[in-house]
C-alpha cells in the first residue's frame, strides 16, 4: 500500500510540474492578439435596417432629408405568407354577411287545418300541408337570414401578419419614408406627377400618426380613387396588399415599431393568443 501511495502521489507531481509549464506556454501565446471566436446565436442577429426620409415638396434639389433606421424585428423578418393569407381571409370574411333566408314551418302562410282524415283514404297521415315534405311548405334546417361569418384570428398571427407584410413590402422596396404629408399645393395633379416621378406605383397609401391629416393633401387625394390616407391605428394587412406603395411618416414608423415591439415583448403574450375570443 505504500508502495502504490509513493507511486500515486509521484504521479500527481508530475502532473502538476506538466500543467506548469504548460500554463506558461500558454501565457507567452496569449500575449498575441487572439482571434474573434463567435458562438452559433451570430447567425441570429440581423442587423438594423436603413431607409430614406424623402419629402413630399418638389421645389427641393433633392428629396432625400436624412436616413432613418429600423428594426429589424418589424422590417426584416421572415414574411410567413401562409399567415398573410390567414389575415387577408379573415379581413374578407369579417365583414361577410349571408342573407339567404328560408322560412320554417311555423312561418309559412297556412296550414292550420288538417288536410284529410288520418283514415279511410289510402294516403298518407299528415297533420299540415306546411310541413317540410309538401310543396310550399317550410324548410327544414335551410339557411337563415343576417347568418355572419366573423370569427377571431389569434393574436399572434395578427401580429405576424403585420410583420410580414411590412417585411415583403419592404424588402420589394414598396414602403417609402417622408418626414410628414405637408404638400405646397392642393392640386390633384400635384400629387399624381409627384407619385409617378418618383415610381411609387399607380397605387399609393398614405400613413400619419394621426387621423388630422394635413389640409393640401386631403383636398389633393379625396377625386383620386387610387389614393387613400389612414391613420396608423387603422393600418391592416389587406390595405397594404391591396395599394402598391405604402407611404409612412417617420412619426407613423416609430409608432408601429413600439407598438409591434411592445407586443411582442409582453411576457402574457402567449398566455393572451391561448384565450378564446369573448364577445
Amino acid at each position: 500500500m505504500a508502495l502504490q501511495y509513493r507511486s500515486f502521489s509521484t504521479g500527481i507531481r508530475n502532473v502538476i510540474r506538466s500543467l506548469g509549464s504548460t500554463v506558461g506556454q500558454q501565457t507567452a501565446i496569449t500575449s498575441a492578439p487572439a482571434p474573434l471566436i463567435l458562438d452559433d446565436n451570430h447567425r441570429n442577429v440581423v442587423k438594423a435596417r436603413e431607409a430614406w426620409i424623402e419629402t413630399l415638396d418638389a421645389s427641393t434639389d433633392s428629396p432625400q432629408v436624412g436616413l432613418m433606421h429600423l428594426h429589424p424585428r418589424i422590417f426584416a423578418a421572415c414574411p410567413r405568407l401562409d399567415i398573410i393569407h390567414e389575415n387577408v381571409v379573415w379581413q374578407r370574411k369579417y365583414r361577410m354577411v349571408n342573407t339567404a333566408h328560408t322560412k320554417l314551418r311555423s312561418e309559412v302562410r297556412g296550414g292550420g287545418k288538417k288536410p284529410y282524415p288520418q283514415k279511410g283514404t289510402g294516403r298518407a297521415r299528415h297533420g299540415s300541408i306546411r310541413s317540410p315534405l309538401w310543396v310550399g311548405g317550410g324548410v327544414c334546417h335551410g339557411p337563415r337570414a343576417f347568418t355572419t361569418q366573423f370569427y377571431m384570428l389569434p393574436f399572434a398571427n395578427r401580429i405576424q401578419g403585420l410583420t410580414s407584410t411590412l417585411s415583403a413590402k419592404f424588402a420589394q422596396d414598396d414602403i417609402k419614408f417622408v418626414d410628414s404629408l405637408d404638400m405646397p399645393s392642393d392640386e390633384a395633379g400635384y400629387i399624381e406627377k409627384l407619385c409617378e416621378n418618383r415610381c411609387w406605383g399607380p397605387s399609393v397609401l398614405f400613413v400619419d400618426d394621426t387621423d388630422v391629416m394635413p389640409r393640401n393633401i386631403i383636398i389633393a387625394t379625396e377625386t383620386i380613387q387610387h389614393m387613400n390616407l389612414i391613420p396608423v391605428y387603422g393600418l391592416n394587412v389587406h390595405s397594404m396588399l391591396k395599394h402598391e406603395t405604402l407611404v409612412l411618416t417617420v412619426s407613423a414608423a416609430r409608432c408601429i415599431e413600439e407598438r409591434i415591439l411592445y407586443h411582442l415583448n409582453k411576457p402574457d403574450f402567449h398566455a393572451i393568443n391561448c384565450e378564446k375570443f369573448r364577445t
